[in-house]
């Protein structure tokens, strides 16, 4: 079996020696992907003028989203070639926001899934974290 890795340019930089995505024989792992903008702006995340920070989940759902379709297209794969999706809430109260921008993309067609709260993320701004496996022949 052949492995690769990927890092994008266009994507932020992960906060870690790791890739992107891994490609392991027809499988493609990608790693955990928040909604940070490749300039560490975090997508969904908005100070108000007393400097109060809201978190929009349905934002930053979408952005985790898109930015997993993006990471995949470097493989030639789309969001249709995943098979399994794990998804970290920081807050489970964000479980109906995320849940409806979710299923703007998939049904219950789509992946596995798996969704869990975590602590916190490595950023106090992320209140979500995907990641992902699909299934793309070469």
């Amino acid at each position: 079996m052949t492995t690769h890795a990927h890092l994008l340019s266009d994507k932020a930089k992960p906060r870690g020696a790791y890739p992107h995505l891994k490609r392991a024989g027809d499988f493609l792992f990608v790693s955990g992907t928040s909604s940070r903008r490749p300039d560490n702006a975090i997508e969904g995340a908005l100070a108000d003028a007393m400097g109060t920070m809201q978190l929009d989940i349905r934002v930053q759902t979408r952005a985790v989203i898109e930015n997993i379709r993006d990471i995949l297209a470097s493989e030639g794969a789309t969001l249709a070639d995943v098979v399994e999706i794990c998804t970290y809430l920081v807050n489970m109260n964000d479980f109906g926001g995320y849940n409806a921008v979710y299923g703007e993309f998939f049904d219950s067609e789509g992946p596995a899934r798996t969704t869990v709260a975590v602590h916190q993320l490595p950023h106090p701004h992320l209140a979500i974290e995907i990641k992902a496996i699909a299934y793309k022949p070469r």
